[in-house]
């Protein structure tokens, strides 16, 4: 197993450009190569143009991967020696909600992605929002994403070996999902 890392923040709080950082210069030192696995789809005209400058972003030798949908089968597929780059998981839930996911189905695969990136040898990156430090949403779908977005947001923390929360594009360490586990004790819930 190797190192995980947890980049969480709001939209355009810089975590896509310090993953991409991040990535490449755990890359380089390890001598290995990146696979960015991606989630947005272009459904319309400002996705595209979204995706486009997510695209040019990364560096040249990257290989990506899309996986709007079958995210834990793509970490699955990655080259065992190879960095991954997960941008992001916001988007993820967000494709399988409208796709007609049960929130438990979601929640359940969101634990099935947490084991796939655990069971890597390579770094792992992985993008999420925060997206619960605001207003409590007026509609039902809106509340029940932002529940399911904390919740697989917590349990990613719990299990990543990293994690941060990124404002104005700087890093905030918060403390270790093992630190949280000993502080809980056995049988400890969030």
């Amino acid at each position: 197993m190797s190192s995980s890392t947890l980049l969480l923040g709001g939209a355009r709080s810089g975590k896509s450009q310090l993953a991409i950082h991040l990535g490449q210069t755990t890359a380089e030192g390890l001598g290995s190569n990146v696979v960015a696995l991606v989630t947005a789809e272009p459904i319309d005209s400002e996705m595209e143009e979204r995706i486009a400058r997510h695209r040019a972003e990364r560096p040249a030798g990257w290989s990506t991967v899309e996986a709007p949908y079958d995210l834990v089968e793509a970490v699955a597929k990655v080259p065992l020696d190879s960095v991954v780059v997960l941008d992001c998981v916001t988007v993820w839930l967000t494709n399988l909600l409208v796709r007609g996911d049960a929130p438990a189905s979601i929640e359940e695969e969101a634990l099935e992605l947490t084991h796939a990136l655990l069971a890597r040898r390579q770094p792992t990156i992985v993008v999420s929002n925060e997206i619960g430090l605001g207003l409590v949403p007026g509609d039902p779908v809106s509340r029940s994403f932002r529940d399911i977005q904390g919740r697989v947001n917590q349990a990613l923390a719990l299990h990543l070996d990293h994690v941060f929360l990124v404002v104005a594009g700087r890093l905030l360490a918060l403390q270790s999902g093992q630190s949280v586990a000993r502080t809980l004790g056995p049988g400890g819930a969030l």
